[in-house]
């Protein structure tokens, strides 16, 4: 996949000095069409603080628990 070099310094798809969109549109008049800045994008502010805390508590959960029923069973084949 090609990789496009970007010279815009405030646009969303900028990573590293290229372009991270999935799809580029250049107009030879315009320029770049993808080109997205910072402040245009809206930031959901619907999530509080307290809702993201209770999501990542349950990913901890569903992983930790993954994570221990594993040890269980390499603990069962070592004894067996």
């Amino acid at each position: 996949m090609p990789r496009i070099r970007c010279h815009y310094v405030d646009c969303v798809f900028l990573e590293g000095g290229y372009c991270g969109a999935t799809a580029v549109e250049i107009d030879p008049d315009e320029g770049c069409m993808t080109y997205t800045h910072i402040a245009d994008v809206s930031v959901e502010e619907d999530w509080a603080e307290e809702e993201l805390e209770e999501l990542w508590e349950e990913e901890e959960e569903l992983y930790s628990d993954d994570e221990e029923e594993e040890d269980d069973v390499w603990e069962e084949e070592e004894e067996g």
